[in-house]
């Protein structure tokens, strides 16, 4: 009996000293939320924001719905205070540490723990970690969060400035700038326990942070050092181990920093979209006291090296990365908030959008600096899906301070973000903020606002204090001098200089905000273009969205009005249709012109840059998604279709295409190779067709040219005299094709001589025969012009050319019972 006893003593005891660390989440604990001003509570969610739990208990209605939005405005000058009841065991006690995490809070508030104040807070990307052991008790203790209005303190910390700081109070608010309303987003500025909750028990010691550095990745094997921040509760002996591999270490009380090195045998690298494989190790890193497992890491890395080449040129200075030694052409997009409310962004929905990218022929997307810091799932979809990522630090348009405690705030942002994100295979570059450099010397604030040239003086002082200094010496603090690319704005030079074309990245708005015409793009093509754009309307369904009853589909309904938060978007899309397209008088008619219009345009903008490699070296369109539903820029709406513009970017990033362009009386062809295939020869052939089918003659290169791997190619170009002849331009086009020398079709494309509007189409005979549930083939009698297929599922190709006496088979992603079907022809002859 006695030995029974002593071996299930001994039994628990090994048990406990296993269990050295443990997290209880406390999301789900019974959370409640009330008003400042008011002492009745309700059930809240965590994570959350209080607009959604006003939501839930129908307080207000649905801001994305009807003109709601401006109904909910009264909830930005509210306080509001969270609060829950949780229980503490007499085991969870025993633990030498407890820290309580909250991983998100939004943004001014204050933590009490059974009526002790723990802790105030100002900023709502930083992680806030706070020892609370001493303050426990056996039983039910209880947690709560006061939150201030952001608009009122930000207001208060306004008045400490002596002169009008643009954009007032936003820009004294750390939190998701967006969320003070942008031009394709709603003014929501809402509060909340937006990120995790959590109780950390530990003892001994735990590790902080992990920090790889790869100090070479193409040998064999590919050599690392992995740098931990460890605290300790007591100083001694320990171990330390990389995917098992031990080391013994001794720390001190308090903190420390250990290195160890870590070899991977015949490493396979991480190559970005189009480029091969995104590979990925896991890296498990444990610490040991006494032969157990007291504190415990994973980390998910790819080996790759990025490097960001600036070189002075007979035209200016280069700009482009360089992946694995390797120049890489970035084709991709801007991202924001993919929800006005950031808790309700999913797994899934990140997911998704970033799926949509790589299906799209992309390898980079830049997160805008006016959203967040996006959740781990966003940057782990990235990393799998071989999508480098431009992150910019959150600071978007505006002037900002730089006053002792607002650095000392940011410091703290700029430490937890980059730990947090920095061993990700996709963060390819950091960059200071969006558009700040712009708009202090291009944007005119300083006449607005009657600044004194020492005011003037002041904010530009500020500028450099803070983007120039202070964030990059605070990046190179936490991730190892010279191991993180820094880039201080985007963009480096506003639209309105020519340097803006020849050097650094580029937001080119010449056309949209300078209203120039889309051909503008064939002249304005900068070294890396990193914004430019054009709305378009969102798919039917995302429109239909709006409306919280029956779907009023008008442009002049006030519903669909609200969803356009450019003040002149409407009015510059019109101007913009007029030039290339027939109006439609009809609702549907218009949504889809308006998409095809958008299309156009960017198409227009990524053929222009593409032609010009390697002088231009990035295109990346504005932008990706959108945060509701909303008339804008996006390639993919809310409800997350793709719009025109997707399908259009998928076949202009495809990683071999054929393209043209009018020049002189001339029709160049280019060839581009983004790929690492090399093509010994390539031929250009094309046919002459007219719309109703009939061919009028073909013609190509006789001899063929050389395509270098990530390379391009002109071949001589064809008289349009001599293309076109007797034929009217508007009745005939282009069915082009780039060949092998075993003549293999690598690229096709088409051209037409005339702007949409012009064409002189008949109309087609459109078929669809069902093949399976989820797979139709349309075919066509005559040229069927940007087919536009219509039905709530998504579908592999939409928004596309039929060719005369032509099928092509598409992919369903769900069974659909009807499938509505129009051609441009239609927009052309209501």
């Amino acid at each position: 009996m006695f030995n029974k006893y002593f071996i299930l003593f001994i039994s628990l005891l090994s048990f406990t000293i296993k269990s050295q660390t443990s997290v209880r989440n406390l999301n789900q604990e019974k959370w409640q939320f009330k008003n400042a001003k008011e002492t009745s509570w309700q059930a809240a969610t965590v994570p959350g924001t209080v607009h959604l739990d006003l939501l839930d208990h129908q307080v207000i209605p649905d801001p994305y719905k009807d003109e709601n939005e401006k109904n909910v405005q009264w909830v930005e000058n509210e306080d509001w205070d969270y609060q829950a009841s949780f229980k503490i065991s007499p085991e969870e006690l025993e633990n030498q540490n407890v820290d309580l995490v909250f991983n998100g809070l939004d943004t001014f508030s204050e933590i009490y723990l059974n009526g002790k104040r723990l802790k105030k807070t100002d900023n709502m990307f930083r992680k806030w970690e706070i020892p609370v052991k001493q303050y426990l008790k056996t039983g039910d203790n209880v947690l709560q969060v006061k939150f201030r209005s952001s608009v009122n303190a930000g207001k208060e910390l306004a008045k400490k400035v002596p002169f009008t700081m643009p954009e007032s109070p936003r820009s004294f608010a750390r939190k998701a700038q967006y969320q003070f309303g942008w031009d394709w987003g709603p003014r929501l500025v809402t509060a909340g326990i937006w990120k995790d909750v959590q109780l950390n028990f530990w003892n001994r010691a735990k590790i902080k942070n992990v920090r790889i550095e790869q100090k070479t990745v193409t040998g064999k094997p590919a050599e690392l050092q992995i740098h931990t921040e460890i605290i300790a509760q007591r100083a001694g002996k320990y171990s330390i181990s990389v995917n098992k591999n031990i080391q013994n270490i001794s720390l001190k009380q308090g903190a420390n920093t250990v290195s160890v090195p870590y070899q991977i045998k015949n490493p396979k690298l991480w190559q970005p979209n189009g480029w091969g494989e995104p590979k990925l190790y896991d890296l498990k890193i444990a610490l040991y006291k006494d032969s157990e497992i007291i504190s415990d890491v994973t980390e998910k890395i790819g080996l790759r090296t990025v490097e960001l080449v600036q070189e002075k040129d007979a035209e200016g200075k280069s700009f482009y990365f360089k992946v694995n030694g390797k120049p890489l052409y970035a084709k991709g997009t801007n991202w924001i908030p993919s929800d006005s409310f950031t808790p309700r962004i999913t797994k899934e929905k990140y997911r998704k959008l970033i799926r949509d990218c790589k299906e799209a022929n992309m390898n980079m997307i830049r997160v805008w600096g006016g959203g967040i810091y996006e959740d781990e799932e966003f940057y782990r979809a990235c990393d799998e899906n071989g999508i480098l990522v431009w992150q910019d630090f959150m600071f978007a348009g505006s002037f900002y301070p730089s006053d002792e405690d607002f650095l000392n705030n940011v410091k703290e942002e700029v430490k937890d973000q980059v730990k947090r994100l920095q061993n990700h295979a996709s963060i390819a570059l950091w960059c200071g903020n969006n558009e700040i450099d712009e708009a202090i010397v291009n944007w005119g604030y300083q006449k607005q606002f009657k600044y004194s040239r020492e005011d003037s003086l002041q904010v530009w002082k500020d500028y450099k204090k803070l983007f120039h200094e202070f964030i990059p010496q605070t990046l190179d603090e936490v991730a190892g001098k010279g191991q993180a690319i820094y880039w201080p704005s985007s963009p480096s030079i506003g639209w309105g200089h020519k340097e803006s074309l020849t050097e650094g990245d580029s937001h080119y708005w010449g056309v949209w905000w300078g209203e120039q015409p889309f051909e503008i793009y064939n002249e304005k093509v900068p070294r890396f273009a990193s914004e430019y754009g054009f709305q378009g309307m969102p798919g039917l369904e995302a429109v239909k969205s709006m409306f919280s009853g029956k779907p009023d589909l008008s442009l002049e309904n006030p519903t669909i009005k609200a969803h356009e938060k450019n003040s002149r978007g409407f009015q510059i899309i019109d101007e913009y249709m007029k030039r290339d397209y027939t109006v439609p008088k009809d609702f549907v008619k218009y949504n889809y012109v308006s998409q095809l219009l958008q299309a156009r345009g960017m198409q227009t903008a990524i053929e222009a840059h593409r032609r010009a490699k390697p002088y231009n070296m990035g295109t990346l369109y504005w932008q990706l998604n959108d945060c509701w539903p909303v008339i804008s820029w996006s390639s993919v709406d809310y409800l997350g279709n793709w719009k025109a513009l997707h399908y259009q970017v998928k076949r202009s990033f495809e990683g071999q295409v054929v393209l043209t362009e009018e020049k002189g009386g001339m029709l160049n062809f280019y060839g581009i190779n983004d790929d690492f295939m090399k093509f010994n020869e390539v031929y250009v052939n094309f046919d002459i067709i007219k719309f109703n089918g009939e061919k009028l003659g073909s013609a190509g290169t006789a001899e063929g040219k050389g395509l270098n791997d990530n390379g391009i190619v002109k071949f001589d170009p064809f008289s349009l005299e001599e293309i076109i002849g007797s034929s009217d331009r508007n009745e005939v086009f282009l069915n082009i094709h780039m060949k092998d020398k075993n003549q293999k079709i690598i690229a096709r494309s088409t051209h037409f001589f005339a702007k949409p509007k012009d064409l002189k189409l008949t109309k087609p005979n459109l078929k669809i025969r069902k093949i399976s549930s989820t797979e139709i083939e349309i075919s066509t009698d005559v040229l069927a012009k940007d087919v536009y297929l219509i039905g709530d599922v998504h579908f592999s190709d939409n928004f596309f050319d039929l060719l005369p006496k032509m099928s092509k088979r598409i992919i369903l992603s769900k069974p659909l019972g009807k499938i509505e079907v129009m051609s441009l022809w239609d927009t052309m002859n209501e």
